[in-house]
């Protein structure tokens, strides 16, 4: 029971972030809004529930599973990836850097803060 209660919960959460998504035509997907109502009610509550913890570590445990659909779509769709690889290969290295760059700036930014504007 407690299982069917915390994927209820998750499955709550979610419903709910689509129907604001929906309702206030914001351009986030329904799920990242299901996770902020998720964190919200965690934050109010002060805990995680039991029942919303064996869902989440039994989800967890079998997360690799759901990279399968999207290996077979790069093989199926191998032919089209490598017509615009060289496009995608720079897209990555970009984003990857521009995602460190950022990170770096926002951790130096925080450690800061910390540890009251000296250098570190």
């Amino acid at each position: 029971m407690p299982l069917i209660m915390g994927m209820s919960v998750l499955l709550g959460c979610q419903f709910i972030g689509e129907l604001l998504v929906r309702a206030l035509s914001v351009p986030v997907p329904g799920p990242v809004m299901g996770m902020v109502v998720l964190l919200i009610g965690l934050m109010i509550r002060g805990r995680v529930p039991d029942a919303l913890r064996l869902a989440g570590e039994g989800l967890l445990r079998y997360l690799t599973l759901l990279f399968v659909p999207a290996g077979v779509g790069i093989m199926v769709h191998f032919g089209l990836i490598g017509a615009d690889i060289w496009v995608l290969l720079v897209t990555l290295v970009v984003s990857t850097a521009l995602t460190i760059a950022v990170t770096a700036k926002v951790l130096d930014s925080l450690a800061r803060r910390r540890s009251g504007g000296e250098e570190a």
